[in-house]
């Protein structure tokens, strides 16, 4: 009997192997048949071997069995592919389902409006940037992005200079020459096509600008610049720009009148010149700074204020005990600023001295009170704005009367007693000595009636309304002030005083001296 054969054994102890070697193509050497061996059985513990394995021992021991059995292990491979066949039969032989209604047609596309608000927002000697804002109108259609188009100016040759299209609304042209003149337009682009271009309203010079125009206005300036009537006017405000910007002023949004206003400019500040303000110098005037396409403006409100005029009207009320209700109205010319307050007088129509009652006084009426029985009084009022007191004042045309309530008096008849006198002097002038630069004051009393009228005399001479002296005349207390005296207002000073009943003078004299400098002082200089 022939021998084991020694590839079964091998092929039990590597399976793996064998099973890549059926995967692969069958390849069969040609030898000479020989009579299969008999195999004896595996032994107890040896691991099964798989089927295809199996069949390998006998295509080993004849080719002939080997090719019938690739032949026959094609099959399975096509068995593989059989199954989704028969599933996509199943799907074809079930009931087609019901289809779904056709959608509407598309709506017409249509490109979208201009684009808006196309201005320069920076340039150079080679480039311009460019900044606008999305078209008002884009529609279902979309927007897909912008194309910017230029040309020289006095020409139509419009050329894009964007290969892509521009998806921001910002685009710089770059690569231009110094000097040219560029006519610039922006179209909007859409699956509708092409929409209107908006377009520079006049052609932008390349050229660099080294410094934007700005004008400073200093801080008070920033708030209300308010000045008084005849007050002169020199405002200066700095700017900056390169080259030397232009400079325009206006008034309320109009040209100035040169007759009023001067305008002087150089090459860092402007200054607004007015010799003598009026009320019509008010108002809001603008400054602007310009360089090329480029500007700056600044802003300041001028205000012209002057005294106000008296109340309107001025009314006696309701008179009751010891007071008396007043009422007024506003003044028509309040002097271009705010009323702020009233001052209200009064005067007994014995004496005719006026006494203020009350001061920066806000309202419009008014309650005078502690007035004495038996008295008979006017009333005026001044108007008060930041300037000060108005000049003139309203008065009362009635007089209010305090009458005497509850007591029944009959005066008994007698001849009424004359307290008519003439003037006379009860507190008499004296002799002084000042120094040169240091005010002094003359003193004296007088009494009579009616009032006596006073008068100075220097050397004789009325002093009348000098302003170097001050007169005062109180409750019969008189009283000359001379104002840093110097050597030349020494001499002898007389108070007259007179009425319808007569006439009195008083004299003094007054010396000025010259300083008294120490010896030290002496020897310095």
């Amino acid at each position: 009997m022939p021998s084991k054969p020694a590839p079964i054994k091998k092929a039990a102890k590597a399976p793996k192997k064998v099973a890549e070697k059926v995967a692969e193509p069958a390849v069969v050497p040609e030898t000479t048949p020989v009579e299969a061996p008999i195999a004896e059985p595996a032994p107890a513990d040896a691991a099964p071997l798989p089927a295809d394995v199996e069949a390998a021992p006998a295509g080993a021991a004849s080719p002939q069995e080997g090719e019938g059995e690739a032949a026959a292990a094609a099959p399975p491979a096509e068995g593989e592919d059989a199954a989704p066949a028969d599933a996509e039969a199943a799907e074809a032989a079930e009931p087609e389902e019901p289809k779904a209604p056709s959608p509407p047609p598309p709506p017409p596309k249509e490109p979208t409006s201009a684009p808006v608000d196309l201005f320069v927002e920076d340039k150079n000697d080679t480039s311009v940037s460019i900044i606008w804002s999305q078209p008002e109108v884009i529609g279902l259609s979309g927007l897909d992005g912008y194309i910017i188009e230029t040309c020289k100016d006095a020409t139509e040759d419009w050329k894009a200079v964007n290969e892509d299209l521009q998806k921001s609304c910002r685009y710089a042209i770059k690569n231009q020459t110094t000097g040219d003149r560029l006519k610039i337009r922006v179209v909007a682009v859409n699956a509708g096509g092409r929409s209107p271009p908006v377009a520079l309203p006049e052609a932008v010079l390349v050229k660099e600008v080294a410094n934007r125009p700005k004008a400073r206005l200093p801080r008070f300036l920033r708030q209300r610049y308010v000045a008084y009537v005849g007050d002169k006017i020199n405002l200066t405000v700095p700017f900056t720009g390169k080259p030397k910007p232009v400079v325009s002023w206006t008034k309320n949004g109009q040209s100035l009148d040169p007759k009023r206003v001067i305008v002087r400019s150089t090459e860092r500040d402007s200054i607004l010149f007015i010799r003598a303000s009026e009320r019509e110098d008010s108002g809001v005037y603008e400054m602007c700074v310009k360089v090329e396409d480029f500007e700056d403006k600044a802003s300041l409100t001028l205000q012209i204020v002057e005294l106000p005029g008296p109340p309107a009207s001025l009314k006696i009320v309701d008179t009751w005990g010891f007071n008396v209700a007043l009422e007024w109205t506003a003044p028509k010319d309040n002097g271009n600023t705010e009323i702020t307050g009233y001052t209200i007088q009064k005067a007994d129509k014995k004496t005719g001295d006026w006494f203020t009652v009350l001061e920066h006084y806000n309202r419009l009426n008014a309650t005078i009170s502690d007035l004495i029985m038996g008295n008979t009084y006017k009333f005026r009022v001044f108007s008060e704005n930041k300037c000060g007191i108005s000049e003139e004042s309203a008065v009362t045309k009635d007089e209010a009367t305090i009458l005497k309530t509850g007591i029944d008096y009959h005066a008994p008849e007698y001849k009424e007693h004359d307290f008519t006198e003439a003037p006379k002097f009860t507190t008499s002038l004296a002799n002084r000595a000042t120094t040169v630069g240091y005010s002094t004051k003359l003193l004296c009393s007088v009494r009579g009636f009616p009032k006596p009228k006073i008068e100075w005399l220097k050397n004789q001479m009325i002093i009348g309304e000098d302003p170097k002296f001050r007169q005062i005349c109180v409750q019969g207390i008189c009283s000359l002030e001379i104002r840093k005296p110097v050597s030349f207002d020494g001499g002898v000073y007389t108070c007259r005083a007179k009425n319808h009943h007569g006439e009195v003078t008083i004299s003094c004299k007054l010396e000025v001296r010259q300083p008294v400098i120490a010896e030290a002082d002496k020897k310095k200089k």
